[in-house]
């Protein structure tokens, strides 16, 4: 499906969304934070989180958006087998966390999703929990041109753990939500569903979305029982002020200040907010603490959620997406340019002159805000954010702080997460190309040959939905060792 930058922007922002909700409740689960208790993503609580680490409402959403990101359709066949093999190797990895229910049904160890969903049903007692509530944010991304496919693909998904009608319908209702929010920018899609929903699931439904935008957290204190963790994202949503960042923040906060299942209600309201508002309304010090299983950060939910909207990864030879220029970058008419800085946005150095030069008092007010606001202590090496790019023919300025070079010290790590991170940041702005001058060359002092073979191998060893990728060279010397690694 073509998305426009915007829809990206807010598809990125449904796996930010859940996963930042999700870390800032870890820390306060199964408490109830009173209304002067800071909320931030302080880690510990019952599970000894780090500050920033997703619980399993994230792990599993993961194992979904893993899947979907190949391109298959995960709502059946070999699509939800292998979700249901994903929630097996999550399961394998032994987590801090695991619900009750998704336990039994997972320590059983399915081969196949028809398997896995007859185990859930083979479970007596109350099968409604939030477990599958919690992780059905990425079902959405799945299809966004398929409302009826998300549907089902949401009810099948759900039933791999979850034999029980309420619990489908809730992820019935959130994924149409979070579909309809990154498509068309609003929360109509919580009602909406009851338009398309039976009459007797409409009923169900009304009346419990009145009593969350009406009532307080008291009146759905069981927010482990699925109906009441609905009810607790939803109220959080409809009963917070303001719009972008300010209500995403002050929505999640609300969740976990209801209390309780803390860390799921807030993951489940931030899927639908990160939707809303999208990827930049996440606060940039939240995203850049965001880490959990298998082993991911920020940027890996970016590359999920922008390959799961583009269908499966882009390109088969991710060098046919680079092309060598030599002259001035700051000429260069693409979506974003790649700025190197230093921590403080100096714009001192070579390229980073230029582009205030060129772009104008923008930029620097732009930078500003940053170290104001989200940033008081500066860019860290190999971080990435993106600004305005002011008066220059780019749309967007990604500022990368890119390491000094070391006789003593191997900082080749630092030097490519400068290229991954910030083709990152371009992507969660929407952009579709973006150019790139040598990091970490000139006064950083790493030697160019060593520069351009980090730098080429940086960019092709990422999974990306950029479309072209422009490496700039200074001088004949750069672009002939470009144009030779690139091949």
């Amino acid at each position: 499906m073509n998305v426009t930058a915007q829809q990206r922007d807010r598809a990125v922002g449904v796996l930010l969304g859940t996963a930042a909700g999700d870390a800032l409740g870890a820390g306060y689960e199964f408490t109830y934070p009173s209304a002067v208790t800071r909320i931030d993503m302080i880690g510990g609580g019952t599970f000894a989180w780090e500050p920033g680490e997703w619980t399993d409402d994230t792990a599993m959403a993961l194992a979904i958006a893993s899947v979907a990101a190949t391109g298959v359709d995960i709502g059946r066949g070999r699509g939800l087998d292998a979700v249901a093999a994903e929630f097996v190797r999550w399961y394998d990895s032994n987590p801090k966390d695991i619900g009750n229910q998704t336990r039994n049904v997972l320590g059983r160890r399915a081969g196949d999703a028809a398997t896995m969903q007859a185990h859930a049903r083979a479970l007596t007692g109350r099968k409604a929990g939030n477990g599958s509530l919690m992780r059905t944010a990425p079902v959405a991304l799945a299809y966004l041109d398929d409302g009826a496919g998300c549907l089902e693909a949401a009810a099948q998904i759900s039933a791999l753990t979850h034999d029980d009608p309420t619990a489908e319908q809730a992820c019935r209702l959130w994924s149409h939500a979070i579909r309809h929010a990154v498509l068309y920018g609003t929360f109509d899609g919580v009602r909406g569903f009851l338009k398309i929903a039976s009459p007797e699931v409409a009923d169900f439904w009304r009346p419990l979305l009145d009593e969350a935008e009406r009532g307080t957290p008291a009146d759905f204190a069981n927010n482990g029982w699925v109906v009441h963790a609905l009810q607790t994202a939803w109220w959080a949503i409809t009963t917070t002020s303001g719009a972008g960042e300010e209500h995403l923040r002050g929505a999640l906060e609300a969740a976990v200040r209801a209390g309780g299942d803390t860390d799921t209600t807030a993951a489940i309201a931030g899927g639908l907010l990160g939707a809303r508002w999208g990827a930049a309304a996440i606060p940039a010090r939240w995203r850049r603490m965001l880490h959990g299983w298998p082993g991911h950060t920020a940027d890996d939910l970016i590359r999920l959620a922008l390959d799961t909207v583009n269908g499966g990864p882009r390109g088969t030879d991710p060098r046919r997406r680079i092309r060598v220029v030599q002259g001035d970058i700051t000429t260069l008419r693409v979506d974003a340019l790649v700025n190197p800085t230093d921590p403080n946005f100096s714009g001192d150095g070579g390229v980073d002159r230029a582009v205030h030069r060129a772009g104008g008092p923008a930029i620097r007010a732009a930078c500003d805000t940053l170290r104001a606001t989200t940033l008081p202590h500066g860019l860290s090496v190999g971080a990435a954010v993106a600004t305005t790019a002011g008066n220059l023919p780019a749309t967007w300025i990604v500022h990368t702080v890119g390491p000094r070079y070391s006789h003593s010290e191997d900082r080749t790590a630092q030097l490519r997460a400068a290229y991954t991170r910030s083709l990152a940041a371009a992507e969660a702005v929407g952009a579709r190309t973006v150019a790139f001058p040598l990091i970490a060359g000139g006064a950083a002092g790493w030697p160019i040959d060593d520069a351009v073979r980090h730098a080429v191998a940086a960019l092709t060893e990422v999974h990306t939905a950029l479309e072209q990728v422009t490496l700039v060279a200074a001088d004949a010397r750069a672009a002939a060792l470009l144009r030779r690694e690139v091949g």
